[in-house]
């Protein structure tokens, strides 16, 4: 059959493109290899809980977010429910204690009254991420900094830096190869729109726009792979498909318009135009893969308000974190010392769990060398071991957590190289390193576009989201 446009993969990028496409009047197919839209905006269930794979908090949605006028577009807001979260996080490290508001001023405040002696830089700071476009602008084409590397020349505490770099796990592994300008975009919108869950988790805003493509005639197909391309010449005419069993065989799809949602080193696998696979491949070769989480799934019995908790994310930092250096090493080190966030969902009305019960999660940053070269028997009792680790971390922060637990699992970046077929489980795609940044976008062949985590947008709920509409607007145009 024929389509306008082809969608290969259904996360975020691929179904926002499809939404807006389908909206328009496009007849739009999105295959995707997983038994349900969103790649890693999912949720799924076990024993009664519902388990969210990936959203703590969504960014923003104040009026002059991007999202908020792209969700008004696609009619997201009349049918999906978002929470504002109560504070942005809670540091925990063994010399402080700090709950960082959403709000800039109150955590402009909060910060002066502990760290009286920086107040200079914790005013530059805010000045930085609070204006983050306009001093893009401003220093168009000059040598970008890292992260760390600002830090440093604005604020000599380290501890205050750690604070600040608190939830650095949302968007790289290490501040000295984070790029400024994207991390002051993206923390930004935090302190300026404030936190966001999606109530019922993830999957609702996924099968929301899932559902948008076909009731505007479009067609989603579920526990599909794309195996390959269909060429004329240099041009991308298609698609091969198959179901995920093989047992329907290898199927095809024509399309004036194919849009990439998969991770974009995966397209090498494929038959590719050689003037172009070539460029590809040296392009690939010259970024660096994200790094991947580990999370750790939990279902409790109660409300962990019940024994005393009162916050909904909590980031802990190891004794052997003394200052943003320590970072990167940290979380590559053991479990037993790895940083990590807890989130408690039961502190808003999230509907993940029954009545009286509630669900909550630890993350940490993870590599896929962690779990390579294990036997089955291995890697079940590593995963086993590391719950653990985390159990006891959280027993000591919430006494009772232990006693409240009624299910744990999890999920290791072999588990998100599986289920998003993104290479090393690269949950935000290419390392948003500064030199990465300012390359231009991927050269595409003219029908063959780009939406997803790996485009120069970045990574992230939103960054997918952006990048999606962002293609669907772009083939309109054209």
């Amino acid at each position: 059959m024929d389509y306008d446009v082809i969608i290969i993969g259904g996360g975020l990028g691929g179904l926002t493109a499809g939404a807006k496409l389908s909206k328009e009047g496009r007849k739009v197919l999105l295959v995707e290899q997983h038994d349900r839209p969103g790649g890693c905006a999912t949720t799924f269930k076990r024993k009664g809980f519902t388990l969210e794979v990936g959203l703590h908090e969504m960014d923003g949605l104040d009026p002059r977010d991007m999202k908020t006028r792209i969700f008004r577009d696609l009619g997201v807001f009349e049918e999906v429910n978002f929470l504002k979260v109560p504070e942005f996080f809670r540091f925990i490290n063994e010399r402080y204690d700090f709950t960082m508001p959403h709000d800039p001023e109150e955590a402009i405040e909060s910060l002066i009254k502990v760290f009286p002696s920086e107040e200079e830089g914790i005013r530059t700071y805010f000045k930085r991420i609070l204006n983050a476009k306009k001093m893009m602008k401003e220093s168009a084409g000059q040598p970008e900094s890292s992260l760390g590397d600002y830090l440093d020349s604005i604020i000599r505490d380290e501890d205050l830096k750690l604070i600040l770099l608190g939830n650095l796990g949302y968007f790289h592994d290490d501040p000295y190869t984070l790029s400024l300008n994207y991390y002051s975009v993206a923390q930004g919108s935090y302190f300026s729109g404030g936190g966001n869950f999606i109530q019922g988790g993830s999957q609702v805003l996924s099968d929301y726009l899932a559902a948008c493509i076909e009731k505007n005639g479009g067609k989603v197909l579920l526990k599909h792979l794309v195996t390959n391309l269909i060429l004329d010449g240099e041009t991308v005419t298609g698609i091969k498909y198959q179901g995920v069993s093989k047992v329907d065989g290898v199927l095809e799809a024509e399309a004036d318009t194919i849009i990439v949602n998969a991770s974009i080193p995966s397209l090498l696998k494929f038959n590719l135009p050689s003037s172009y696979a070539e460029t590809l491949k040296k392009e690939i070769g010259e970024r660096e893969f994200g790094a991947s989480l580990l999370t750790v799934y939990f279902g409790f019995n109660k409300s962990l308000k019940d024994l005393g908790a009162k916050n909904y994310s909590y980031f802990l930092y190891d004794s052997s974190v003394k200052g943003q250096k320590d970072i990167k090493e940290n979380n590559s080190g053991p479990f037993a010392r790895r940083s990590f966030t807890f989130v408690d969902y039961g502190q808003v009305d999230s509907r993940l769990a029954p009545d009286g019960k509630s669900v909550g999660a630890v993350c940490c940053v993870d590599y896929l060398a962690d779990w390579e070269g294990l036997s089955k028997e291995e890697y079940r009792q590593k995963k086993e071991d590391v719950a653990q680790v985390f159990i006891e971390k959280l027993e000591s922060l919430i006494p009772g957590f232990r006693d409240a637990l009624e299910y744990y699992e999890v999920g290791t970046s072999k588990t998100v190289e599986r289920y998003t077929l993104n290479p090393e489980g690269a949950v935000y795609g290419f390392a948003q390193s500064p030199s990465r940044v300012v390359m231009d976008e991927i050269p595409a062949i003219p029908n063959l576009h780009f939406a997803s985590a790996w485009t120069k947008i970045g990574g992230g709920f939103s960054g997918a989201i952006f990048s999606g509409y962002m293609c669907a607007i772009k083939i309109l145009r054209a």
